[in-house]
């Protein structure tokens, strides 16, 4: 199949279809780096290490680096993504389930971005996929359990992996600067917060851009006649697209979230924030270093909890805590919804 870039701006324009599934996937990333990148830099913004500005910018450079930069290392967790379902072998049919797949998940981050709540589209992506997946076999055929295994395995990774980093690393850096002046440790730790916040910035981008890199990838292949992915290797060119997409995305800000994971959720010292950001990218980056698809979302917040906890658990505010897991929990079976019944009308109209 050719995936040259000459062929693929010929392609786009004679084909409508490819056109709107390629856009629609566009979407998904810009939305993914408005809404979830700025998780990344919330800590350096709360404790005031960074203007809120300038980290956007940087965590726009820094996601645009990690696309590209792992994907050319290990690219295992986009062609997780792209065999995880199955669409039956009726491409057309396919690739209408797979944009109803890719409307629903804008419509679940929008929504959140609205009320300021951080969600997975990670796990929004994969829920309206396997929904899309559904409506089109009739049932449970469509998914790949084997590559749903390692979903869950990341879904638990991101969660406990987090939290006990977190504490370990809150705990570890006290105790080396436990007879340090605090002005001078915080004059120390405002600048290696910074070096943390572009760590989680580009490991958001290592393991989110290969994500939605792996369904631009099923899109084109199924526009071409292939039913699957499987063994095509990713251009460089779809890189630096979706790395491009996603820095803008992210440059737009996503401050309610800002306040939401970095404010609200604990208030943190400068020390606390550098502790939440290496212990959220040592998880990312071993996550993508094992193709394990996970949830940059997850890991920031909960390594976040896990620094609170150190000092006390009443200084988590379990309201923000509360309301962020009841829109990971809901996320699965209301993203899966949206993608089944989007495919079923899609389906119904074309």
């Amino acid at each position: 199949m050719d995936l040259s870039f000459s062929f693929f701006c010929q392609q786009l324009m004679s084909n409508p279809v490819l056109f709107i599934t390629v856009f629609l996937t566009l979407c998904v990333i810009f939305v993914n780096g408005w809404t979830d990148a700025p998780n990344a830099i919330a800590t350096c913004v709360s404790t005031r290490s960074m203007d809120v500005d300038v980290a956007i910018v940087m965590a726009a450079v820094c996601n645009f680096i990690g696309v590209l930069v792992m994907t050319l290392i290990n690219s295992t967790v986009a062609m997780t993504i792209t065999n995880m379902v199955n669409f039956g072998g009726h491409n057309e049919n396919a690739l209408i389930a797979l944009c109803a797949a890719l409307f629903a998940i804008v419509v679940w981050a929008v929504l959140a971005w609205y009320f300021g709540i951080p969600t997975s589209e990670s796990h929004a992506l994969i829920a309206g996929l396997s929904g899309a997946a559904i409506a089109l076999q009739g049932g449970i055929s469509g998914i790949n359990g084997a590559e749903w295994i390692k979903v869950i395995y990341g879904l638990g990774l991101s969660t406990v992996l987090g939290f006990a980093s977190g504490f370990g690393v809150c705990k570890l850096v006290a105790w080396i600067c436990y007879n340090v002046d605090r002005r001078r440790s915080d004059g120390i730790f405002q600048y290696a917060q910074i070096g943390g916040a572009a760590a989680m910035a580009f490991m958001h981008g290592a393991q989110d851009g290969q994500k939605f890199m792996g369904v631009l990838l099923l899109g084109i292949c199924l526009v071409h006649g292939n039913e699957s992915a499987a063994g095509v290797e990713l251009p460089v060119w779809m890189m630096l697209l979706c790395s491009i997409v996603m820095g803008v995305g992210t440059s737009i800000g996503g401050k309610k979230i800002i306040k939401s994971v970095g404010m609200d959720m604990v208030k943190l010292e400068k020390y606390q924030g550098f502790s939440a950001d290496m212990a959220g990218a040592l998880c990312l980056l071993l996550s993508s270093v094992f193709g394990i698809p996970v949830s940059t979302t997850h890991t920031k917040t909960t390594a976040i909890m896990g620094v609170g906890a150190v000092k006390r658990l009443s200084a988590i505010n379990f309201k923000v805590v509360q309301d962020m897991v009841l829109t990971w929990v809901l996320t699965f079976p209301g993203c899966g919804f949206i993608g089944f019944l989007m495919a079923k009308i899609f389906l119904a109209v074309f």
